[in-house]
């Protein structure tokens, strides 16, 4: 409805209802207004009405909702079920050209401005979470590990004769399959045991980059976010690293963007040395459906030569998932999420201590960890080596999703390339452990039902030791009565 035909709708209905109606709507556009004029995440959240009014605006911009379009090409946006078309509130096109994710489409100036609008709020975010200095970064529809791949890949045409990426260990397979499948071989840098933390091992890094040569390294790949009881890297001294070898520096920054420790650990990296481009989960940090990423840097160019280095056209469900989420949230509602679980991670340590001790285990100490936590499992091994792994399979079938038990002695391989005790970060972390993590959208009532079935498993483990062992008592003791019975019988 424009003004004319708010204006024409006033011989149809009182005009004081019609002028109410149009201020209404005009309540709805300044909001759209200011989102565009500014590029920013808003500081309220919007209505769904709002967000709705908005989508459909943008849909009508698209060709393939024209009316009397006529297509004759490949694609035209066409879709066969108007179910799914409603799914994707008609926005089919996706973003990007065939040339660069981040063009502009002709035939679909709607899909091509959702694009461009959820890059600046996302940024805006980025800044909002804590690297102020952030440049530039773009939404992609892969998630984490094929988005690490991407800037690998980048890297591989500023780079030519480079054949190895330094990587600090951490246990998780995507970003370790991330180096393979772009062509690169991974060098695997142990980390050092600092009390209970698992930490960089700075001289080892500095040894590999001259052992090797720093002209044959593609870049060093270091991660912030991660399972306990491994600790973000050593971001600011592997940055100093890579500036002084000019050898650049990419960061996994998995569900970094929900810990200010973690977005501190990027600003201040980029600010004392080198940070190409960091890579964070939509999934992980914004409550969103699994299969996009945000890749950023602190150089424009580089970032735009990464967007340009995906092939073809992409996919706008991402984009689209994290633009209603932070239009629904605003600024305002995603910082409290943010504070909600710094404050719920507070409230994990305090229980699981708690639970660790009634046990006789302990939680271990990583304070350089600001979303996981871990506690030992040393006396439950000690009860029965298939204990620990049997507690992960009853939390599961209890419904406590997350939590990772960790035994001793696992062996992977993965990709030609054998891991000893893999889950654990470390080739010999001396205990069994077990992970819960404070992440963003958690609840108090998460943590307190989680402690709390978690608190039974651990009792029902302890009981079934206890009645196996009476029944291995139980038959040593009769099994020396019938002995003592015949040697009388013998008599």
């Amino acid at each position: 409805m424009n003004s004319e035909n708010f204006t024409l709708s006033e011989k149809i209905v009182l005009p004081s209802y019609i002028r109410q109606g149009s201020q209404a709507r005009r309540s709805h556009e300044q909001l759209i207004r200011l989102l565009l004029e500014q590029g920013k995440c808003p500081e309220e959240g919007w209505s769904e009405s709002t967000i709705e009014l908005f989508l459909n605006e943008l849909a009508v911009m698209d060709s393939n909702n024209f009316l009397g379009n006529c297509g004759v090409g490949e694609r035209e946006g066409r879709v066969a079920s108007s179910l799914v078309a409603r799914r994707h509130y008609r926005l089919i096109h996706g973003i990007g050209r065939s040339g660069d994710i981040a063009a502009i489409q002709p035939k679909a100036a709607g899909s091509s401005l959702l694009n461009k609008l959820t890059n600046s709020v996302v940024l805006d975010i980025l800044k909002i979470a804590g690297v102020r200095s952030v440049a530039s970064c773009f939404v992609v529809p892969m998630a984490t590990g094929m988005s690490l791949t991407l800037c690998f890949l980048t890297l591989r045409h500023r780079r030519p004769k480079a054949r190895y990426i330094i990587w600090p260990r951490i246990d998780q397979k995507s970003c370790f399959k991330s180096m393979i499948t772009a062509g690169f071989e991974p060098v695997v840098v142990e980390n050092a045991l600092e009390g209970d933390e698992l930490r960089t091992d700075l001289e080892a890094v500095e040894r590999k980059i001259e052992e090797l040569g720093a002209e044959n390294i593609l870049c060093v790949h270091s991660t912030t976010s991660c399972f306990a009881p491994r600790v973000p890297d050593r971001i600011e001294e592997l940055a100093a690293m890579c500036a002084k070898y000019n050898i650049p520096h990419i960061v996994n920054n998995a569900y970094g963007v929900q810990s200010s420790k973690c977005m501190h650990l990027i600003q201040q990296g980029a600010r004392v040395g080198r940070i190409d481009a960091f890579v964070q989960s939509l999934d992980k940090n914004f409550m969103v459906p699994v299969g996009g990423a945000i890749i950023a840097g602190f150089d424009e160019p580089f970032v735009q030569e990464i967007s340009k280095m995906y092939p073809g056209r992409a996919s706008a469900s991402p984009s689209l998932d994290v633009l209603i989420t932070l239009l629904t949230l605003g600024a305002k509602g995603y910082k409290k999420l943010l504070s909600e679980r710094k404050e719920l991670y507070s409230f994990l340590a305090q229980e699981l201590k708690s639970l660790a001790s009634a046990h006789k285990e302990r939680l271990l100490h990583t304070p350089h960890n600001p979303i996981s936590l871990a506690m030992s499992l040393d006396c439950l091994q000690a009860e029965s080596d298939k204990a620990v792994t049997q507690l992960g399979s009853m939390l599961f079938t209890r419904q406590v999703s997350g939590a990772r038990v960790v035994p001793l002695g696992n062996e992977q391989t993965i990709s030609g390339h054998t891991f000893r005790g893999f889950m654990s970060h470390s080739e010999s972390y001396p205990w069994p452990y077990l992970n819960a993590a404070s992440a963003v959208g958690i609840t108090r009532e998460d943590v307190a039902l989680c402690i709390k079935r978690l608190d039974r498993c651990l009792k029902t483990l302890k009981k079934e030791q206890n009645g196996a062992e009476s029944k291995l008592l139980i038959g040593s003791n009769t099994s020396v009565l019938h002995l003592t019975m015949n040697l009388c019988v013998g008599l």
